[in-house]
């Protein structure tokens, strides 16, 4: 499958870079800077500015299927919406019909199910990167797309388990951890299952 990857850099979009490379993918990313790859190997690296539309049109063209794991790294000045406003036009113009984003946890309706202490966090460190990721996820809804939001809860950096709770909403009582390893590997699920066709899922591991 023709893979266009954005966010190959960060922390879940460097697990994706591996995964789609290792599936066999026909992977292209959409980086500002090439030296900050994980690996180049059987990638084909567009170098640009993912808020730039001819740098997104070039990175688009002929791609089957975008994930989306662009994710903000100032809180003050957050790029989501920015970057959505840019990709859904251009996957429009270039007739690519699936998407699938990480969003995060916490964001629109899935607020109501956070704890005391997250909806605190939420609405203060992350206030100006949820407002915009929760425009940005609603515009995705909007549109004509083949969609897929993905909402992990707090991510981690420890080893995939393979064993995780996804659902429409975070079932009580459980965890509200996930490593980025596992949310890539649902991600990568996805390429070939339309369970979470225009759907909403939350992703989190199954122990806390």
């Amino acid at each position: 499958m023709k893979v266009l990857l954005l966010g190959a850099t960060g922390g879940v979009g460097s697990h994706l870079l591996r995964a789609s490379v290792a599936a066999g993918h026909d992977v292209r990313v959409l980086v500002r800077d090439a030296t900050a790859l994980e690996t180049s190997d059987e990638v084909d690296v567009v170098v640009g500015d993912a808020t730039t539309p001819s740098h997104m049109a070039e990175a688009v063209a002929g791609r089957d299927v975008v994930l989306n794991a662009v994710g903000s790294r100032n809180f003050r000045m957050p790029v989501e919406l920015e970057v959505g406003r840019v990709l859904l036009p251009a996957l429009a113009e270039a007739g690519v019909g699936r998407l699938i984003v990480c969003s995060a946890f916490g964001v629109g309706d899935s607020q109501r199910d956070a704890g005391a202490m997250q909806k605190m966090f939420f609405h203060s460190v992350l206030g100006r990167v949820y407002a915009a990721k929760e425009v940005a996820d609603a515009e995705v809804r909007a549109s004509d797309l083949d969609w897929t939001l993905v909402y992990p809860t707090r991510l981690t950096d420890g080893p995939a388990t393979g064993d995780l709770v996804v659902a429409e909403r975070l079932p009580a009582g459980a965890s509200t951890k996930v490593a980025r390893a596992d949310v890539a590997r649902f991600m990568m699920a996805q390429l070939g299952d339309d369970t979470w066709s225009r759907r909403t899922a939350v992703v989190t591991g199954s122990q806390g």
